[in-house]
């Protein structure tokens, strides 16, 4: 799911690392944005990162849950920090909502540096 190397991502594809364990957040614009950027056709991918607190709540709140759902329906990708989930100790439990969890550092560094379309909340 997420890139080997940056030259793989397309100047239409929209990473968008999730922070915060706000829930109106989560549910009023990471989760409606990335479903209708895909179903719009104003992002051609879309990738979500947990990261951090985001990993809790996506966790804890059935009603995220069931938003992420409907914005995987519409091609959304998500993925998550697998430090952030180590910490956390809830590494298992997000592979097990059929989330990648994979170490992320690197290649949101990657993205930045290379003028990718990177936004955070």
């Amino acid at each position: 799911m997420s890139f080997q190397n940056i030259e793989e991502v397309g100047e239409r594809h929209l990473h968008l690392f999730w922070t915060t364990g706000e829930i109106d957040t989560a549910e009023n614009m990471i989760l409606m944005y990335t479903r209708n950027a895909l179903l719009n056709h104003w992002w051609d991918k879309v990738t979500v990162v947990l990261w951090g607190s985001a990993q809790k709540l996506y966790l804890e709140s059935e009603s995220v849950r069931a938003k992420a759902a409907l914005a995987r329906q519409a091609g959304v990708e998500f993925s998550a920090c697998l430090s952030c989930a180590v910490n956390l100790g809830i590494t298992s439990d997000l592979e097990a909502e059929g989330i990648e969890v994979i170490r992320w550092g690197e290649k949101l560094t990657q993205l930045m540096q290379s003028g990718k379309h990177v936004l955070t909340f």
